[in-house]
């Protein structure tokens, strides 16, 4: 235990308790604890009253005490990882003698605790997993050597409720053993543990599928975010992985505030930077010890300037402008063609993309031109003038570079797969007139997909976006509602209640995937939740703000819908869009903070009569079939009368 503890007393003086060789230890009833492996509690080695004052320890163990002075301790700034709710089993079953199964009913990161009487020696045994196989046992492999097991013996003493605090598993069922007796289906609950961070929005629609999505992105999220934002909470892994957080992070912003929680662990990220200057894959960097691959260290960039435009401060990037400027030297001098050959580590590429293969090379070209792109932004903000022309110039040579290699005559891209053109578009890689060119030739490979999507861990979180910014909402639409394979609604009508690793985790034809790598509970796919809220609800900014001062509310009406809300608590106030269509009229309702300004996207033909309030409306400009409206805060409803 390294510890310091603080007290500041109400007379003004202070005092500093730290760990010391004055301190005593034993062993007490938790025999062991691992976050892996499960905690082991015997209630016969309790000892009442050891951690309240006058307590006789003098038959405790002086501690040992090795030398850490060059090891500072900091506070930590975002909120404490905490067990939140209790969640009530749906249903037991027994697929065995005396082995029972509960069912939450919803996938979750925590423990759970059971209740119960009986003699003294008892040993219960909890199992916890996310799955059950075919023959309703509890399916336990794609944990690989994580344990997942809690066991209690009890003490004989009555009721006795056991709940581990030195663990955490990612679990849907719980298995039970040695129980005396046939269980009550209250003697099981699950408690969900994770860092307690403040809910900042919602996004509700009149499709219950897509509703039932946002709750699996969400769970994903609360179920990873425990201290680090993990790659999964279940099997002998739980990293915080750059490349799942960086696409991601804008979703996470939409869902809960998480400035704090980014803060802390983009110190963790920089502290993981190697002396070269190259981040790692993960943060902290325990397991995976290789530099960074492209799309993953890129995430050391891409954090900082997602948090500094979402709340609009800009002490991430002064604190992290060394680290970030190392990060893409450390690219540059080892590609001075300014193609990304060299130093690509791992290399990841579109990971678990779906009978798509995009060029590793290409990703990581496109990513340092972006890494480019976005440090000059950022020294803008900060006042880094000779920094933004530098980083300016870099991502115009980078991204000709890009076009010059990798763009054909006839706008195809090499490898020609969805997330080139998501990456050549979102990026800004392409001249004007390639851009409409780009995105015609990403519809035709959905197309050439029955009309489903491809994209893996990199893609996937600029699908929509780019398909809605070029012209092809209805496109994104489509991915959206689709429920066959590969899609989000397959695992949902699959009964997921979080978003899975893999699209194809569990098939109706081939069942489970290889278990060396299937986690049940991993947000990354879900980063479609980001372009739910920004253009289903329509809840953006106007480009080149930050922080929420000025927004831009543009919803993307579709006959899919027949209404969709998103709300947000942004840094300046909460934000709220509604619309809602019949069969002749749109309603969209706006709430804007105070001192913040908003243009308002009304979906309406020039010939359309929109009002708001009863009073004909003030329009600022028709654009593209729609109305832009200028407001300031207050609640707003407009109307459109469609002839």
């Amino acid at each position: 235990l390294l510890m310091q503890l603080h007290i500041d007393y109400a007379d003004g003086s202070s005092e500093i308790i730290a760990t010391d060789a004055g301190w005593r230890a034993t062993t007490g009833p938790i025999r062991y604890a691992d976050l892996l492996m499960g905690e082991y509690y015997d209630a016969r080695r309790e000892m009442p009253g050891w951690n309240a004052p006058g307590f006789d320890d003098r038959d405790w163990s002086r501690v040992a005490v090795s030398s850490r002075s060059s090891v500072p301790l900091v506070s930590d700034p975002a909120q404490p990882v905490r067990a939140l709710e209790a969640i009530a089993p749906l249903s037991r079953t027994e697929p065995a003698p005396g082995t029972f199964i509960f069912d939450l009913g919803q996938n979750i990161a925590g423990r759970a605790s059971v209740r119960t009487t009986g003699p003294a020696g008892t040993t219960i045994t909890l199992r916890l997993g996310e799955m059950l196989d075919a023959d309703g046992a509890l399916y336990t492999e794609n944990l690989r050597g994580a344990r997942a097991t809690d066991t209690f013996v009890l003490a004989g003493a009555g009721e006795e409720v056991f709940e581990p605090r030195f663990t955490f598993h990612g679990f849907r069922y719980v298995e039970v053993s040695g129980y005396p007796g046939i269980p009550a289906l209250d003697a099981i609950a699950g408690r969900f543990v994770g860092s307690d961070t403040l809910v900042a929005g919602g996004f509700t629609c009149s499709d219950e599928l897509v509703n039932q999505l946002q709750r699996n992105i969400v769970w994903g999220q609360r179920g990873n975010f425990l201290s680090v934002p993990t790659d999964c909470p279940q099997r002998d892994e739980r990293l915080g992985w750059l490349g799942d957080a960086q696409v991601f992070v804008a979703t996470a912003i939409g869902n809960m505030d998480v400035s704090a929680f980014f803060t802390k662990w983009m110190r963790d990220v920089s502290d993981a930077q190697g002396w070269n200057g190259a981040f790692s894959n993960v943060a902290p960097r325990l397991a995976d010890l290789d530099d960074a691959a492209p799309a993953w260290g890129d995430c050391g960039v891409i954090l900082p300037w997602t948090i500094w435009q979402a709340y609009g401060d800009t002490r991430i990037i002064d604190e992290h402008w060394a680290a970030m400027a190392a990060w893409v030297a450390w690219i540059r001098d080892a590609n001075p063609d300014l193609r990304w050959r060299h130093n690509r580590m791992h290399d990841y590429g579109d990971w678990l993309s779906i009978g798509a293969d995009t060029p590793k090379e290409l990703i990581g070209t496109a990513y340092f031109a972006y890494d480019a792109k976005l440090m000059a932004g950022m020294a803008e903000a900060t006042g880094r003038d000779a920094e933004a022309r530098y980083y300016r110039h870099l991502f115009d040579e980078i991204a000709a570079v890009f076009r010059d290699a990798y763009v054909r005559p006839d706008g195809t891209i090499e490898g020609d797969t969805q997330t080139v053109y998501c990456l050549a578009l979102q990026f800004g890689l392409l001249t004007g007139d390639l851009e409409p060119v780009a995105a015609r030739h990403l519809v035709e490979r959905i197309a050439d997909k029955n009309g489903h999507l491809s994209t893996g861990f990199v893609g996937v979180s600029y699908l929509c976006h780019v398909l809605t910014e070029h012209g092809y909402p209805d496109v994104a639409y489509r991915l959206l509602q689709n429920r066959t394979f590969p899609s989000w609604k397959y695992s949902i009508l699959q009964g997921a209640t979080t978003i899975w690793e893999r699209w194809d985790g569990w098939t109706e034809d081939k069942g489970f995937q290889n278990p060396g790598m299937n986690s049940f509970n991993h947000y990354s796919l879900g980063s479609v939740g980001d372009w739910m809220r920004r253009s289903v609800s329509g809840i953006g900014q106007v480009p080149g703000t930050t922080g929420y001062a000025s927004l831009r509310i543009r919803p993307q009406v579709n006959n899919e819908l027949t209404f969709a809300e998103g709300q947000y608590d942004s840094i300046r106030g909460p934000v709220r869009s509604r619309w809602e269509r019949s069969d002749d009229s749109l309603t969209l309702q706006v709430d804007v903070p105070a001192n913040v300004t908003a243009e308002v996207w009304i979906p309406a033909e020039a010939t359309d009569h929109v009002t708001e309030g009863q009073r004909d409306v003030a329009i600022r400009e028709w654009h593209d079939a729609t109305a832009i409206v200028d407001v300031g805060s207050g609640a707003w409803s407009f109307t459109v009368q469609q002839r």
